[in-house]
């Protein structure tokens, strides 16, 4: 999956992906943030529903979603008068998925260096 012509390319003149991509972790590392967009993964689900599985209100959770929304991470489709949210795509999916996986290998990782 490594790349190094996109890479370079971005270090090149892809600055505005730089930004984007900071800009997109900076609001991951909110830890209530990353709780919500972890509950959006598998399924369309209710901000209801959401407040529940992260433990937060019902408006701190559409706060959240609405800076996610502004990022792209999530999208929302209307069912009657109920507002669903899921990840915007399978990209969002495989960022989110693969740093929960590499943070529990920093266990291993230590061990490793002599």
């Amino acid at each position: 999956m490594n790349d190094p012509a996109l890479f370079e390319q971005a270090l090149e003149g892809g600055q505005e992906d730089i930004a984007v991509a900071a800009e997109t972790f900076k609001l991951l590392g909110d830890p209530t943030r990353l709780k919500i967009l972890l509950a959006c993964l598998s399924e369309p689900v209710a901000v209801g529903d959401i407040a529940r599985k992260v433990e937060a209100s019902p408006s701190l959770v559409s706060h959240h979603l609405r800076l996610l929304r502004g990022a792209r991470l999530v999208r929302r489709t209307r069912k009657a008068r109920q507002m669903y949210y899921e990840a915007a795509d399978h990209h969002i999916e495989h960022i989110v998925a693969d740093m929960i996986v590499h943070a529990g290998e920093h266990d291993a990782m230590d061990d490793a260096d002599p």
